[in-house]
């Protein structure tokens, strides 16, 4: 029979005459208690979560706009730019998860969203072009998903450095969106297996696009909304690579925050 979930105590087993039905049954009763907590209302936790913590962050640097009665100008040619971010990483991922040999196992790959505070530096190439590199790192639960089947496999961190060149059109008044493009680096660190399932993933190179804006506070500072979208694939493998799976996380990258000119 094709298309069940090894434990990995079974692997031998399994690799010989694949997965039995009762084995499927005990890990679906196993699983099954884990489910139904998830989904809208953690997304709107997410969402709630993000929004108070930029809401957080920007009274926290308030006292630093009463500061100065400058007005605020787009930044020029030599300024650095520096934002603190509250980010919202979100992967797209929704792949098949087969045997070794390529069999559909019915189940697919969940990875959770993560809330993480995050560095934006951007350099000032000309008025209009600009170099920004991203630092920060989140967090992620993959879990196994399929039927009456969730458990989670594996927890990670994610350290995600994105790279991208922006286009500002506008060089003055109160508000400067830009576009931008660029290239990223996953690199899985710290990774945590979980009810007795071990998961290797492949670190690696993707692309990114951009669009965004600042939009003037006073003196050197703006509130700033940039939002990414990445792709990157990663080759995960389970239990030794008894299953597999070519994982598409495709993240948005959605952040908000308050920036610095210098």
């Amino acid at each position: 029979m094709s298309g069940q979930i090894v434990h990995p105590l079974n692997d031998l087993r399994w690799i010989k005459a694949e997965v039995s039905a009762g084995a499927h049954t005990r890990l679906r009763r196993l699983t099954k208690a884990a489910r139904g907590g998830q989904g809208v209302g953690d997304q709107k936790m997410k969402t709630k979560t993000l929004l108070l913590a930029a809401v957080a962050f920007t009274a926290c640097a308030a006292p630093a706009f009463a500061q100065t009665s400058v007005a605020w100008e787009p930044p020029k040619k030599g300024d650095f730019l520096v934002s603190g971010r509250v980010t919202d990483v979100s992967s797209q991922a929704d792949d098949a998860i087969t045997t070794a040999a390529g069999s559909d196992t019915g189940l697919k790959v969940n990875v959770d969203d993560s809330v993480m505070p995050t560095l934006g530096f951007s350099y000032f190439l000309t008025d209009h072009f600009a170099v920004e590199a991203i630092l920060g790192t989140t967090q992620h639960e993959i879990r196994a998903q399929g039927g009456a089947t969730d458990v989670a496999v594996h927890e990670t961190w994610v350290l995600p450095p994105v790279v991208t060149l922006q286009y500002r059109p506008l060089s003055q008044g109160s508000f400067s969106p830009y576009v931008g493009a660029g290239v990223n680096y996953m690199l899985f660190y710290s990774g945590k297996d979980k009810n007795g399932f071990t998961v290797d993933l492949d670190d690696g190179f993707g692309y990114a696009l951009q669009a965004g804006a600042d939009v003037g506070i006073q003196g050197p500072w703006s509130l700033n909304l940039d939002v990414k979208k990445v792709w990157f694939e990663t080759d995960a493998k389970i239990n030794d690579g008894a299953l597999k799976s070519s994982v598409n996380l495709d993240p948005w990258v959605v952040s908000l925050g308050v920036s610095r000119k210098f």
